[in-house]
């Protein structure tokens, strides 16, 4: 086996801009590595790359530049991997009627071809870190309750703002903080399951508030005699403690059905 030593020079000056890039001096040489938009701004020529650049985002990897005293010096592709469950959990959140959107910081190319892999028609691109929350604002103004999902820092205000925050367990502390719900696994079919198992658990809870007040409505006026005018029918104390013993046995009952829920395969 051979190994090969590659000696980095240190750097000087290295200032990071959130959601561009950094930009540091390597060598006495200024280095900028960063997107297309922020290396734009530093006036940086761009042209002979853009054939580069559409190629690698149309393969959903997000294209990252490097420019050496002013010159462009070459182009890195950086991509996540799709986890295999996530096109099936995503279909699975819209049959159950919920419109799935992304929200991203790449641009348009790479996220809708991302987007086009898992099957989400909804998708708002080159979203700033800190403009996340405002994407999810600008969607509860046109009426919509929003769930969200994410695990990075970035995500920790969207998280907050959105009607239900989902944080994925594998994440960072600050996202599971912000959230309402912490998925322990991190994989997007959990989301599928929570949000079945909140239906159903209202579901059971408004079943359990009716059958309490019908028993209710229904006993009480027999125990206090409202028929003994004209029936002579009096409820005896032992009917009335297994009326009650019933009443809560299907309650709990049908509590426990909740036991059953499964994620849909």
């Amino acid at each position: 086996m051979t190994c090969f030593w590659i000696e980095i020079e240190p750097s000087s000056g290295f200032r990071s801009t959130a959601g561009n890039g950094v930009s540091a001096r390597v060598g006495g040489r200024a280095v900028l590595v960063g997107s297309p938009k922020f290396l734009g701004s530093r006036q940086v020529e761009l042209d002979s790359a853009q054939a580069t650049l559409e190629q690698v985002a149309t393969t959903g990897a997000t294209p990252l530049l490097v420019a050496v005293d002013g010159s462009l010096a070459g182009v890195i592709a950086v991509a996540d991997t799709v986890k295999p469950d996530s096109e099936a959990a995503i279909r699975r959140l819209r049959q159950m009627g919920l419109e799935v959107w992304m929200l991203t910081g790449d641009n348009r190319l790479t996220a809708e071809a991302i987007a086009k892999q898992v099957g989400i028609e909804h998708v708002l691109w080159e979203i700033p870190p800190d403009g996340k929350a405002s994407a999810i604002r600008s969607l509860q103004d046109r009426g919509r309750r929003v769930a969200m999902v994410g695990d990075g820092i970035n995500d920790a205000p969207a998280l907050a703002q959105a009607d239900l925050g989902i944080a994925i367990g594998t994440g960072t502390d600050v996202a599971i903080e912000a959230s309402d719900i912490t998925l322990i696994r991190g994989e997007l079919a959990g989301v599928e399951k929570a949000l079945a198992l909140s239906r159903k658990t209202m579901r059971v809870i408004r079943q359990n508030l009716f059958w309490a007040f019908a028993y209710n409505a229904l006993g009480i006026p027999v125990a206090a005699g409202v028929l003994y005018p004209f029936t002579g029918w009096l409820l005896s104390p032992v009917l009335a403690s297994a009326a009650m013993a019933l009443s809560s046995v299907s309650v709990v009952s049908n509590s426990l059905r909740l036991r059953q829920v499964k994620s849909q395969k």
